[in-house]
């Protein structure tokens, strides 16, 4: 396990988040976009029929995003606990 605790590993993984997170504040940016310049006589709040082309790329890339970021987290998971039943148990047997 201590392979993976490395400082080049660390530092991977903090930028990893942090561009995660920037590509999550400029979709949120571009959102708001929507919220500023709605417009009721176009449809339903937040409805697909309400938004321009670009809000919609925004909504769907948001979306998608997540679905991405949902899977990235399955899949770390899923190595976590295989790492972790790959380890030897041992019984400690008093005899």
């Amino acid at each position: 396990m201590n392979r993976y605790l490395t400082i080049k590993n660390i530092q991977i993984a903090v930028g990893i988040i942090i561009l995660d997170l920037a590509i999550y504040f400029v979709l949120a940016l571009l959102l708001m976009n929507y919220d500023d310049f709605y417009d009721e006589s176009k449809g339903e709040y937040w409805s697909l029929e309400s938004m321009t082309f670009w809000q919609k790329v925004n909504y769907i890339g948001l979306n998608v995003w997540q679905i991405i970021n949902l899977i990235a987290i399955g899949y770390l998971i899923y190595r976590i606990i295989k790492e972790i039943k790959k380890r030897p148990t041992t019984l400690y047997n008093k005899s």
